[in-house]
């Protein structure tokens, strides 16, 4: 009646050992590290920039515990943050000779200090927030007003290729802020103009009046369009800074749209703020401009002579110097998507690209007039220019074309990569700046530990003094479930604060309902005179209906606070859901394991240890402890 078979014991003991190990990395801590990614979109991490981080710290006469590689960043742990602040400014003077156009981050770090057997299981600690981890919290606010300039100059740009196309002569396009200015001689060409303003530009509203000899059309952004112009500059602000602070390795950063205007942006465990400022603060923009393919270029590319009129000179990657036109065809605004592949022709990698309409058009009139010459896509930082890639134009091109080149598959997928991510859509400042250190977060996390840990003691204390040995096993499973809950917060590597952590101290009080339902249940039924065995069988089978009904109840409130919470209402959704599904398993799975496995092999069993049961008998006598049978 009361006896598990094998593969339910082989479930507990495979729920064991995994809980056991994913939970484990998070009692290693974290150590000081320093972090080394590429500061500029062109700049490489490899395994010889690792030799050279190698070769700096060993020349500072410092030892690091591990150095790292995963493939974007180099990182090199340390036993102390002395050693950690040495070796930057060792790393720093090694990979950045020109602090003026650093190729290189250099940032303070904090890295999982787990040994490597347990890295290869995939075994990772927690994500710690801001409140833990100490960190840097900034407010950034997006220049609203540059944002809706910036598209008006976009339109006032579209609106000249379109009357040109149209054949609409005008008297001149002027923009003064947000509002575009046309004027006209005619009547009739104004009355075209405006149906073509109907046709193609429906975000603006116009208005036409006569200015002397020559009508005036003044056009400005409807306020609907301008309200979406706002959302869009915001949301790829957002994008952009994700893309940024990947570079920087920081664990489940927060940046989030705070009203209309306002990112929050919040980086656990960085507490180098200038160097987190420098990364939001940087600004890509992307051109595509002709090669200047005249004699006096070539001269000019080899140093042998002076860049020719209407030319500038910039920079390959390998060292070589292009001559470029200073004239841009488009700009990376026009870009919509950029995804890497291979030719099918000659298998070589390339990068697909997609541009709106308007850059479509431009390609494709700049193309057929300039086959088999070479464009040149370049890359602006921090008012420095870089030539990614000139290859040769092959064929007329439209909204869809292709780069291809030498370049590997790895180049490719970077290039790709890099031209998706773009630039701002509208420059920000930051207006609240805080840092969080790392000893403030350690008193956090050390009060929310005594918080957990008192709060686990004083309920075992409890159970085993009332429930006597069936409340020592509900101590144990309130233990398992404590495992389980941290090593699948580990598992899913989500991100625990301080509200995560009050939440796992609510999940130990939920977790030993289920067990106090149980036990009452077992001893009710030895109040009715069931044997031992049946009571605990019924106790659990009967107990079930009311703890699922319970849980799922509490648990449709978590996924509540889940969906439409954010920030630490979220955090604390997260780890409440969790700590109701570990409870279900450890409170009724596993505490019937220990159950069965001490009292199931007892054929003749006389008693069991649940404490007093209080039986009436005769006239008010009960019955003694431990549930004696009469």
């Amino acid at each position: 009646m009361n006896r598990y078979p094998v593969w339910k014991y082989a479930i507990i003991v495979i729920a064991l050992v995994v809980g056991a190990l994913y939970t484990l990395p998070n009692f290693f801590g974290e150590a000081p590290a320093v972090q080394v990614s590429a500061g500029k979109a062109t700049a490489r991490v490899d395994t010889g920039t690792q030799t050279r981080i190698e070769e700096a710290i060993k020349g500072a006469g410092l030892k690091a515990d591990l150095i790292t590689f995963d493939g974007n960043s180099v990182k090199a742990r340390f036993d102390s943050t002395d050693n950690q602040l040495k070796a930057k400014d060792a790393i720093q003077k090694a990979l950045i000779p020109d602090t003026t156009d650093p190729a290189y981050v250099v940032a303070l770090n904090l890295v999982p200090r787990s040994p490597a057997w347990l890295s290869a299981l995939h075994a990772s600690p927690m994500y710690l927030g801001l409140d833990l981890r100490g960190g840097v919290h900034f407010m950034l606010q997006v220049d609203m007003q540059a944002a809706l300039n910036k598209k008006a100059e976009s339109l006032s740009g579209d609106i000249r290729s379109v009357l040109r196309e149209k054949n609409l002569r005008h008297g001149g396009i002027s923009r003064n802020g947000q509002i575009i200015e046309v004027r006209f001689r005619d009547s009739a060409t104004l009355d075209a103009a405006k149906k073509v303003f109907q046709e193609q530009f429906g975000e603006l509203q116009t208005v036409d009046v006569p200015e002397g000899a020559e009508y005036k059309l003044t056009a400005t952004i409807r306020p609907e369009a301008a309200r979406k112009i706002q959302e869009q500059a915001v949301k790829q602000n957002i994008t952009t800074l994700h893309n940024r602070i990947n570079e920087l390795g920081v664990a489940e950063p927060v940046i989030q749209q705070q009203g209309l205007d306002r990112i929050v942006v919040q980086l656990p465990g960085v507490q180098d703020t200038a160097k987190a400022k420098d990364i939001l603060g940087r600004t890509a923009t992307l051109e595509m401009r002709l090669v200047d393919e005249s004699a006096e270029a070539r001269e000019a590319e080899g140093g042998r002579g002076p860049v020719p009129f209407g030319a500038e000179r910039y920079m390959q990657r390998d060292g070589r110097a292009v001559i470029v036109k200073k004239q841009v065809i488009i700009t990376g605004d026009s870009l919509t998507d950029a995804q890497p592949g291979f030719d099918s022709q000659n298998q070589q990698p390339k990068v697909d690209l997609t541009v709106d309409a308007k850059g479509g058009r431009i390609m494709r009139d700049v193309s057929r007039e300039n086959m088999k010459k070479r464009m040149a896509i370049l890359l602006f930082e921090k008012g420095k220019g870089e030539v990614l890639t000139a290859p040769v134009i092959q064929g007329e091109l439209g909204n869809r074309f292709q780069i291809s080149g030498s370049m590997t598959v790895v180049e490719a997928n970077d290039l790709a990569l890099l031209l998706r991510a773009g630039s701002l859509a509208a420059p920000m400042e930051i207006i609240e700046e805080r840092t969080i250190g790392p000893s403030l977060g350690a008193e956090n996390i050390a009060k929310g530990f005594n918080s957990v840990t008192w709060g686990f003691l004083v309920i075992v204390a409890f159970m085993a003094a009332y429930y006597m040995l069936f409340g020592l096993f509900s101590g144990i499973a309130l233990a398992v479930n404590l495992l389980l809950l941290v090593a699948i917060l580990s598992m899913l590597q989500a991100t625990l604060t301080l509200p995560g952590m009050a939440a796992m101290a609510l999940a130990l009080g939920m977790a030993i309902d289920s067990n106090v339902l149980i036990n009452e249940r077992v001893r009710e039924e030895l109040r009715n005179g069931v044997s031992p065995q049946a009571a605990i069988h019924a106790g659990y089978d009967r107990a079930w209906a009311t703890i699922f009904d319970s849980n799922i109840t509490t648990l449709i409130a978590g996924l509540a606070l889940l969906a439409f919470g954010s920030g630490p209402v979220r955090g604390f959704a997260v780890v409440h859901c969790i700590g109701i599904l570990t409870s279900m398993f450890s409170a009724v799975f596993f505490s019937r394991g220990l159950v069965n496995l001490w009292y199931g092999q007892k054929k003749k069993l006389k008693t069991v240890s649940i404490g007093t049961v209080w039986r009436p008998d005769g006239a008010g006598t009960v019955a003694a402890a431990n549930g004696n049978e009469k």
